[in-house]
């Protein structure tokens, strides 16, 4: 499923024009202008999974912001945006295929780091909740208790639970259901699963941080089939050569000037996996069954 078809950036000469009308002097850093244009990167058309793939400084992460920007599609985490972010953002482009979804949003690191954050906060919070509830089991089972009031009613049915149930079976009863702690892998992956859903155009910002190899396997599964059976449209920058091989993918590779599409097989990255493993090809052949 293809929701946005075509993005436009600004090019040099559109920026050119602008910082001839603004006489905004005291400005010394003018992002994201000068960000794309370096590279001549002035339009993406949209396959249901495009990949963009760059090192660090490439602008990877400032084109999904500029694209999540203009659809106007949600995310969980606050985006630090420039003083000339609005003024980038109504000089790009694009072309609807069909009306974004709702549930459609942008993926960041920050995202799911922040959701690691929030479940082992509250897993924290039940281990210590649970302490005190193992005390007041014991307290309440053996206690010499007797109802004197009205106002000693919660504390009637504390004691009556505590003699009629096992420490577990009481504490089990006055704690919430347990939130499991999962790996900082397993959350990340459940984070995802959980925010994909069916129909959504979805912006993923290098998903595979926090995500061991068989996790980032796992997550190209996952996103193959979102696309192919739930009518979902990805956008994703990514180093991973597992996400890098999704099937279907088109690909721009912004290390090259001007942005060119390629193969995954031909980029840099994937190129110096392949050579360092056919380099030790030997060494795995001597690994026992």
């Amino acid at each position: 499923m293809v929701y946005l078809s075509i993005f436009t950036f600004p090019n040099d000469e559109m920026e050119f024009d602008f910082f001839l009308k603004v006489k905004r002097t005291c400005y010394d850093v003018f992002y994201p202008f000068r960000v794309l244009s370096r590279h001549n990167f002035e339009r993406i058309d949209f396959e249901p999974i495009t990949i963009l793939y760059g090192g660090n400084g490439s602008g990877k992460s400032t084109a999904l912001n500029v694209i999540a920007e203009k659809t106007g599609i949600n995310r969980d985490s606050i985006y630090n945006k420039s003083n000339f972010y609005s003024d980038y953002t109504n000089m790009c482009g694009m072309h609807l295929e069909a009306d974004i979804p709702e549930n459609s949003r942008i993926i960041t690191s920050d995202d799911v780091f922040d959701y690691m954050l929030n479940v082992r906060n509250l897993n924290e919070g039940i281990d210590q909740k649970r302490d005190k509830l193992f005390e007041e089991y014991l307290d309440a089972k053996y206690s010499q208790f007797q109802m004197k009031s009205l106002s000693d009613y919660e504390l009637l049915k504390t004691v009556n639970m505590a003699r009629s149930k096992t420490q577990s079976r009481f504490v089990r009863k006055k704690l919430m259901s347990n939130v499991r702690e999962y790996s900082n892998g397993e959350s990340a992956f459940l984070y995802f699963t959980e925010k994909i859903t069916d129909n959504g155009l979805y912006i993923l910002d290098e998903p595979e941080n926090s995500l061991a190899p068989k996790r980032q396997m796992e997550l190209m599964k996952f996103i193959e089939d979102a696309a192919r059976f739930w009518n979902c449209q990805f956008i994703i920058s990514t180093h991973s050569p597992f996400l890098l091989a999704l099937r279907g993918a088109k690909i721009y590779d912004l290390d090259e000037n001007p942005v060119d599409v390629k193969r995954w097989t031909k980029l840099e990255n994937v190129q110096t996996y392949y050579e360092f493993f056919k380099r030790y090809e030997e060494d795995f052949s001597k690994i026992p069954d």
